[in-house]
């Protein structure tokens, strides 16, 4: 089970708490992990990556292990630790401001 902790308006969309858990079909990569959350939780559908190109939306970042990995290709493989539940995979909104 490959555990993933969204940002608050995120859980609050999907109606969930501050983490959820799911199983991967075949190898832990950054878009295996999406398709799977979106899978389960259709109402994210769009709000992480774009609905044509399947890209991270620009103020999404993804953290596996402390990493920042967001600009990784999105069929790079996850850490075991990520892999075996012991680590999260965050999804934050990125801040921005003046």
């Amino acid at each position: 089970m490959i555990r993933v902790v969204l940002p608050h308006h995120l859980r609050t969309l999907a109606r969930v708490g501050d983490e959820v858990k799911l199983e991967v079909n075949g190898r832990a990569t950054t878009q295996s992990v999406l398709d799977a959350l979106e899978a389960r939780y259709p109402m994210l559908r769009g709000t992480i990556r774009d609905h044509g190109t399947q890209k991270r939306r620009p103020m999404v970042r993804f953290f596996v292990c402390g990493e920042d990995v967001s600009h990784d290709p999105p069929d790079t493989a996850l850490p075991e630790a990520i892999v075996n539940g012991a680590e999260p995979f965050f999804i934050m909104g990125a801040i921005a401001g003046g």
